[in-house]
């Protein structure tokens, strides 16, 4: 529990990289029970925004659910009349989510929320409330948040995760460059949304990067060759189609989303860690600014 002590501990002084904060995450999930989902709708509308939308569909993947943000919701709510309940996805159950949710409710929907958050703002429009356990951690990471949620919906053993990630991904090494392209299973499409989020908020556009299956790959995605690095998960791509700077990363027999979304955070934090500290020096000041945009204090780092 080594991981969980930090992520307790750290301050704006020391902050962690991803990879430390996706051990401690599983670490977490290793020691506490994780709510189990059900919603009684039909046809649900689910809503999110940035990490949360991609996390809803994700969980709703099977369902015959329509998908919407907060720019998108309110159009979706007035058009397709067969929606008959709102689920809103929100780690802190602030910002946009009590919007969404008070206008759904005046639409009369029913709404579900899935958050991390005790008696957030979104709570008091809900009908029902899930909230999934967290660690303390650096403001946008949401590792432990997004995390707990998938593995409600898949229901892997976060310990032999951890075993894998300590045994088989931790000894690889990921060469230093300003472009990669990683090369997902098609399996593990909704993952995409969620890995390009995280090399903007950790690295803006210092760092170039594509994220691709494997399938796409073909589709004239490498006609000019960039000196870019590539990253296969799960299997290894045609080499005639990418350069020979090329790295392997295996995935867990039988993987589900939440291996895949921890294996990917944990490559993208080697990547953090080779690299200068742009998100460390930055995060103190957009806070500030982001604070005043929803004109409410938000912290960097999110207790």
């Amino acid at each position: 529990m080594n991981n969980i002590k930090l992520m307790r501990e750290f301050t704006l002084k020391n902050i962690p990289d991803l990879d430390t904060c996706v051990l401690a995450a599983l670490e977490l999930f290793s020691a506490v029970q994780i709510p189990k989902i059900k919603t009684p709708y039909k046809k649900p509308l689910v809503v999110g925004s940035g990490n949360a939308a991609a996390t809803g569909r994700i969980i709703f993947q099977k369902k015959d659910a329509i998908f919407a943000d907060e720019s998108t919701f309110k159009e979706k709510l007035q058009n397709i009349k067969s929606i008959d309940g709102v689920v809103l996805i929100s780690a802190s159950g602030s910002k946009h989510a009590p919007i969404i949710a008070k206008e759904s409710k005046k639409r009369k929907k029913e709404v579900t929320l899935i958050t991390n958050t005790k008696n957030s703002e979104a709570s008091k429009y809900a009908d029902k409330t899930y909230v999934f356990p967290k660690n303390r951690e650096p403001y946008t990471y949401n590792t432990s948040t997004y995390m707990g949620m998938i593995l409600g919906y898949t229901k892997e053993d976060p310990k032999k995760i951890i075993r894998f990630i300590q045994n088989k991904i931790d000894a690889i090494k990921i060469p230093k460059s300003t472009k990669y392209y990683l090369i997902i299973p098609e399996e593990f499409q909704g993952i995409i949304r969620l890995l390009n989020v995280k090399f903007i908020e950790l690295f803006g556009r210092n760092i170039a990067r594509d994220i691709e299956t494997f399938e796409y790959i073909p589709h004239a995605t490498t006609v000019v060759p960039s000196g870019e690095f590539f990253i296969s998960f799960g299997k290894k791509p045609n080499k005639k189609l990418i350069s020979q700077n090329h790295v392997h990363v295996p995935l867990p027999k039988n993987a589900d989303y939440a291996a895949m979304m921890a294996i990917g955070y944990y490559i993208v934090g080697k990547i953090q860690a080779s690299h200068p500290a742009w998100f460390k020096r930055n995060i103190v000041s957009y806070m500030k600014k982001a604070s005043s945009v929803f004109k409410k204090k938000m912290n960097p780092i999110v207790e």
